[in-house]
This record gives structure tokens, sequence and C-alpha cells, in this order.
């Protein structure tokens, strides 16, 4: 479900203390969560597979003060298989414990071609009686008439509320919410490729929905109707609209090239907060162009940006307009105006092909906002938001990013703010770190700019398969370590001067969760010296025990682990040993005992020359011009390992398993 959207709101700002910041971001996740309460029983629904919807005409007829509405829905779609009848997501309920909810939408006629098709309901769906068998290839137009008070959750699809003492209507449809108040294909097989949507309201207000205003019309009769159109494909938990007295305040965005010209955000205001939310807004130009310059163009750029205040805290990203919420000063947090911003993006552009891969939404969006914070704040800042999130994540030893089928029915899962959102951003800093900054990047374009599934859906394979490509690297181990697998690392961390300029640096790992035996990871680790002297190296770490030789250009008197907060992990140490050299200790093993492999580990400015094993009575066994020597062929037993390098002869005592 998406958020409800404020959810996101989590990235704070700098000037906030982290439990402020916390509460903030958690709540935004229970918004949406509380969007979604009761609707997550609702499965793929196999009766609107079999046809694709190619545009919407939506009109309807609302007033903030009134809990009703009356909607008139085209639809034009093509079959993909033969059909006899056309299903669409409809919600019918009559709730006689709730007496906001006690009416229902009822459906007064379908046409198509002008004629009357019978049709018949149950609980989610309206079920349309088609005149013939519609075969594959075709396509056809229908028209649903309907009228009535929508039913919901308990929460609220469809809200009537006020501010400040005056009307105001909004929607919100992730994850199943939008059967609750017109007929659509709730399911995410289908991406709606434009739509038109007209509302007709009171005329002293202003209404918002997806797309560019085309014209505001005044009927005479104290309403006027107003016209939307977005010409991008769109699913529908996406489409929404929100009437009140809004005042509008527009802002320029986009680089403005040659090939891309400016664009508009268009904000709607609550009159009586507008002032502040003028001010809290005036940073998203920046924003947008930060994510221009990492992402490629806003994905929208034909039509606009903008924001729609609406009563539930948080935010939520639909399509060229998120609804926000203010904050406790009255205005919009900038951590949520990133937040809903870079969902346009990630969660509009290319959107989770299932709940289980929410966090292809909401991990991207919250990693966003972050960034956003390193982009306006610096590096501390960042370091400090990274921090809160590993906090959270390692506030218990379990729970993976990708759902399983039944946790997928929990909306508590589902926006999970300790794994679809944090876990899921870490994720991501975890694969920049392991990536680099160009491969990342570019891979994160790619997946945007796919063509199979840019303006549609994309599962978890499918942003790996771009980061392979682009990085060269086999990402199979690290997805199913962080992403399909459970918890997270606890690393032990020694360091020990061998030699001037030389240190070794030895990793032991355990691991929170029995899901996962060894977390292989790219491990940061910093050597600092006197006079504030540091440097950092980025560890390959594959193995338990791994030792590594580094080169340091002073005598390190401290060590620090993960020093800019980015890999998750919990409860790790690192200590050096006290400043005397080791006798003998230019070149190293690891692991002692051994099983298979033995493997050799020499300084970056030392040339390995020779290996020579000997067993217990003192006969050489194997010559090895690698550092990886396979030990298959040797019995069990204690054995030496001489060493040669440029730097001289070490040797070192191991035992075979």
């Amino acid at each position: 479900m998406k958020k409800i959207y404020l959810l996101l709101a989590l990235l704070p700002c700098l000037q906030l203390s982290a439990q402020t910041l916390d509460k903030e971001f958690e709540d935004l996740v229970n918004a949406e969560r509380k969007a979604a309460s009761k609707r997550m029983a609702v499965v793929i629904n196999p009766d609107t597979y079999n046809y694709d919807i190619t545009y919407h005409k939506l009109e309807f007829k609302v007033d903030p003060a009134v809990f009703n509405i009356e909607g008139k829905v085209t639809t034009t779609y093509t079959a993909v298989a033969d059909m006899t009848t056309l299903v669409f997501d409809l919600t019918q309920i009559t709730d006689t414990s709730d007496p906001n909810f006690t009416n229902r939408v009822e459906v007064n006629s379908v046409k198509m071609n002008g004629n009357d098709l019978t049709f018949t309901r149950n609980a989610e769906e309206l079920i349309i009686n088609l005149p013939t068998t519609q075969t594959v290839g075709t396509s056809a137009t229908v028209e649903i008439n309907y009228a009535g008070a929508p039913g919901g959750s308990g929460f609220g699809s469809f809200i009537t509320d006020n501010h400040n003492g005056t009307p105001v209507l909004w929607t919100l449809s992730e994850p199943f919410g939008a059967r609750d108040w017109w007929p659509c294909k709730q399911d995410l097989n289908d991406k709606v490729n434009s739509i038109d949507v007209y509302i007709t309201a009171p005329s002293e207000y202003n209404a918002v929905a997806n797309g560019m205003q085309q014209s505001k019309v005044n009927n005479g009769d104290g309403t006027s109707t107003t016209h939307f159109h977005h010409g991008y494909p769109i699913p529908a938990y996406l489409i929404a609209m929100a009437v009140t007295n809004y005042q509008i305040h527009e802002q320029q965005a986009g680089l403005g090239t040659t090939e891309s010209p400016f664009f508009p955000i268009i904000n709607y205001l609550y009159p009586e907060t507008a002032t502040t939310n003028i001010n809290s807004v005036a940073v998203t130009p920046s924003i947008m162009n930060f994510y221009e310059t990492k992402f490629g163009p806003y994905p929208f750029r034909n039509e606009k940006y903008g924001h729609a205040q609406f009563g539930w805290g948080g935010g939520m990203e639909h399509t060229t307009v998120s609804f926000m919420t203010a904050g406790n000063n009255g205005g919009y947090s900038r951590s949520l105006i990133a937040h809903e911003l870079g969902h346009q993006w990630f969660g509009d552009k290319v959107t989770c092909g299932t709940w289980k891969d929410i966090w292809l939404n909401e991990g991207f969006a919250t990693y966003l906002a972050s960034m956003t914070i390193e982009f306006l704040d610096g590096e501390a800042a960042f370091i400090t938001n990274k921090n809160s999130m590993i906090t959270s994540i390692t506030s218990s030893p379990s729970g993976a990013i990708y759902m399983t089928d039944t946790e997928a029915l929990s909306v508590n899962r589902i926006f999970s703010s300790r794994l679809s959102y944090n876990k899921g951003a870490m994720v991501l800093n975890m694969l920049r770190l392991k990536l680099g900054d160009t491969n990342f990047f570019q891979g994160l374009r790619n997946y945007l700019n796919d063509p199979a599934l840019a303006y549609g859906y994309a599962l978890t394979p499918n942003l790996k398969g771009h980061l392979e490509t682009a990085s060269g690297l086999d990402l199979t181990e690290f997805f199913n370590d962080w992403v399909y697998n459970q918890g997270y690392p606890t690393y032990t961390v020694s360091a020990r001067m061998i030699a001037p300029g030389q240190a070794r640096i030895t990793l032991n790992q355990t691991q929170s969760d029995p899901s996962v035996s060894f977390f292989e990871l790219p491990v940061p680790v910093r050597l600092t010296g006197a006079g504030g002297l540091q440097q950092d190296y980025l560890l390959d770490n594959t193995t338990n025990g791994q030792q590594f030789v580094v080169n340091v250009p002073f005598n390190a008197t401290g060590i620090e682990f993960n020093p800019k907060k980015d890999i998750i992990s919990k409860n790790s140490t690192a200590t050096l040993a006290a400043d005397v050299f080791e006798t003998d200790a230019s070149a190293g093993i690891y692991p002692n005992p051994a099983t298979d492999e033995l493997n050799i580990i020499i300084a970056e400015n030392q040339v390995l020359q020779e290996v020579s094993i000997y067993n217990a009575l003192g006969q050489k066994v194997g010559v090895f011009q690698t550092e990886k020597i396979q030990l298959n062929n040797l019995s069990a037993g204690l054995y030496s390992v001489e060493i040669n390098t440029n730097f001289g002869r070490t040797i070192k005592k191991f035992i075979k398993k």
C-alpha cells in the first residue's frame, strides 16, 4: 500500500532531534498502514486478467460537505483473451456497525455503444455481461454510471472532513482502496495509458487531480467542472482527487535545458497555513534538480509536479501530485517533500510489480530522502541519518525485506518502517558502497529507462539484473543475504601494526539469524593516528577469520569500524593491538585451521614470489605462486608454510583439518 503516504516523511530535517525525527517517520508509516487497514484480505483477482485498459474518462460530481459521489467512468479496453464478461473491482459494503459507512455505491447503468448491458455484483466485483463474445485483440468501450457513499476500511479511501471550518474531500487508494470509490482494475497487472478526470464541485472550491488542468468551467448552478488530463501510464491506486478552498502557489522546476524545458510545480494549500507552506515548498526545485542529476529527467515533465494538502498525517505519492500533511509547525517537513518526490521515479514511473516487492517503492524513496540530507546538509548529517536507520533495523534480529505470500497480506508487514523502509534504504546504500557511485547510479538509470519497466511494473530480480549489468558483478549472494533472507552481522575487528607502514586487519562475524550463514560484504574500517591522521579501507570480506595486510602512511594508534555508518551491523567491536611490531609478520595466512583452501596475505606493495609447504617431518609437499592454495591433496595434520616476497621470507604454521 504505499504508504499512505505520509509515511515517508521520515527523513528528518537537521534541526529536529533524533527523537522528533523518529516520531515523524513513524507517523508517516502509521498513516500508510491506516489507509490499508482491513483491505489486505484482497488477493489478486484473476477475473481482471483477460483485458488491458487503455483509457479512462473519469467524471465525478462531489461536494466536500457531503459524503457522497456521483460518477461516470468510461473505459476503453482491449481483450487479451476471448471474453463473455467484463469484470471491474468495485466494493459493495453495508457496514451497519459504522454510521459513516452504512450506505453503498450503487451502479445505475452500464452501457456499450449506447445500449444497456446487464450486470451483477458481489462484495468486491462488478460483473458486466457482454452482448456477444469479444474476441482476443479487439477493443471496446463501456460506460458505468454509479452513485452513493463509498464503502471503506473504517479509515477510508474516500474522505470528507474539514480544515479550519471549511469542508475538504480527498481520496487515498493504496493498495486496494480505489475500488471503494470507482470501478477500476485494482491489481498490479495493468497501467492505464492515459486518463481524463472531470471533477464537478461547488464553484467556491478548487479541485486537483493527476496531470495538467485543462479547463475550469462554471456550470451556472453553483458548481464548476475542472478537467485534468494525464497522458502517462498510471495504476489505479495512484489516481486521486481532492477538493477544498485551496490557495494555489506555483513554482518553476527542472534543469531547463533546450531538450528538457522547465515545468511547473503547482501547490494546493490550505489558506490558513499557506504562508508557512509556501516557505516549506521553496526547497522543492532544489531537490527536483538534485534528483534529475542522479536519476534522469523528472518522469512526468510534460505535465507538472505538485503538492495538495490533506488531513492524514504524512504523504502519498499520487502521480504528479503528492498529497501532504502539515507538521506541528503548520508546514510540510523537508523529509516528507523529498520522500514523496523520490517516489515519482521509484514507485510511480517504475512501480513494484507485487506488494512483496514494496521495498522497490519505499526503500528507494527513503534512501532518496536520506541522500537529500547528504546533498543539503553535508556528510555528518547523512551519517547521523544512516545510523538512525541502522538502529531501527537492528532492533530485532530477524526479518527480510522481501515478503512471503502470507506476509504480503499484512498491512503492518508491508509498511514496516524497519524492513520495507529503513532496511530497504540501507541495502541500497550497501549496494552503492559495493558497486561504487558510477556503476550504482548507472544501473539505476538503466533500470528506470528499461523499455520493459519504464511506466510499468518491476520485480526485485529486474533491479538486480540492471545493477549486475552496470557493474559486472554477480549479486546473487548479496541479494540472497540482504533481500531474501534475514538478520544482520556483528563484527569483531582486530588490527596490529606488523611493520613500519603496514597493518594486518582480521575480520570475524556472527549472524543474528540462521537464514544467513555468512554476510559477504565490503567492510569499512578506519585506522587513525596522532594529530588527526586517518586512513579508510574497504575490505572485501568473504570468509570468517579473513585477514588483510594494508599500507598505513602513519603509525596507527586507533581503529574505527564502519565510521560512516555505511553497512548494517550491531554491537560490532574493533581493537588495535599495542604499538609493538610482530616478529616475522610481513605476511600472513588464513583461515587457520584450514580445510580446502589456504589464503596468503601480503601487503599491497609486496610481490609474491613463491610459497612452499612443509609437512611435520620437514618434507616439502608443495610449491605455489598464487595467494590461494588448494589443500585437497594434503592429509590432516600440522604444516609449515614459507612465504617468499620481495620483502623477504616469512614462515607460518597451520593445521589442515
